[in-house]
Order: structure tokens, then sequence, then C-alpha cells
């Protein structure tokens, strides 16, 4: 069993499963900030917040998956190991319980919200003006950024819900 490096929160979660955890505390504020400067007209700041957050996150879920991909067993670690009992809510025979449907529902919204930043960020480098400006993009803008912004939240949501049932549980 190789669970990977161990993370710096008191449960059975990764460093990089912790780190994406806490993450996104600050993730989800920060967008709701920068959604607010858009919404008072200050587009530079606005642009430049997001664009940030889509490298930093690009990064974070890049490191992520190739922790997840190559070093890290989430499986033996909701399992847990001697002297560190496991999840209730995460079967190791089976790879069944409620954990790993949590973690489908999230992949749900972590893909989809994926696609939809990459989606609404090129649309807004494209067609609106720099410094940027409200214009004919701005409605279709705002509606695919608000259910982005939505997506962008229930995938934290949903991580952190996981989080607990398969590493805090």
């Amino acid at each position: 069993m190789d669970r990977g490096l161990d993370g710096f929160l008191p449960w059975r979660g990764s460093l990089m499963l912790d780190v994406v955890f806490l993450a996104m505390f600050l993730v989800i504020p920060v967008l709701a900030w920068s959604i607010r400067q858009a919404k008072a007209g200050r587009y530079l700041l606005h642009k430049r917040v997001q664009l940030v957050l889509a490298v930093v996150l690009l990064a974070a879920v890049g490191a992520f998956e190739i922790d997840m991909q190559l070093f890290t067993e989430w499986r033996d670690r909701a399992a847990g190991w001697p002297g560190r009992p496991g999840s209730p809510y995460y079967d190791k025979a089976t790879d069944g319980g409620l954990a790993v449907y949590a973690l489908w529902v999230h992949l749900l919204f972590a893909v989809s919200t994926a696609v939809l930043w990459v989606y609404v960020i090129v649309q807004a480098l494209r067609k609106f003006p720099s410094p940027p400006q409200p214009g004919p993009h701005s409605g279709s803008h705002v509606r695919w950024a608000r259910v982005a912004a939505w997506d962008m939240f229930l995938t934290a949501l949903t991580g952190w819900v996981f989080y607990y049932l398969a590493f805090i549980a």
C-alpha cells in the first residue's frame, strides 16, 4: 500500500488533497470578490483576477492530478491503515460506498466547470476589447460566467463533501 505523501491536516488526506481542500476556501471568496469588481465597473481588475485564478487553478489541478494518478492512492487512505481507522463511508472490498458516489458527483461538477471556464475565458479574451468594457458580448458573458461561477461553487462544495466522507469521517 503506497499512500503517497501525508497531508498536514490531522486526517487521512494526502498533501495535495489537503492543499486543494483548503485552497477552495480561498478560491470561492476571491471569485465572488472578482465578480463584485465587474459589477462595480472595474472590468480590468476583474479580468486580471480571473486570469490569475485560472492559471493558479490550472497549476493546482495539474499538480493534483499528477499526484492522484502517480503517487497517491486515495482508496487506501479512505480505507485506513493500522492505527488509523478508515472511513465508514468507503468499502474497499467493493470499491463502493457513499464516498464513491460523492466523488462521482464531484467529478461531474469539476469537469463541467473546467469546460465552462475555458469557454468563458476564451470567449472573453476574443470578444471583449482591451482594456475590457461592456459590449455586444456582455449578455452572453454574464450568462455563461454565472453558470461557471455556480458550477465552481458546486465543485468546491462537492469536493469538501467527498473529502469529509473519505478522509475525515
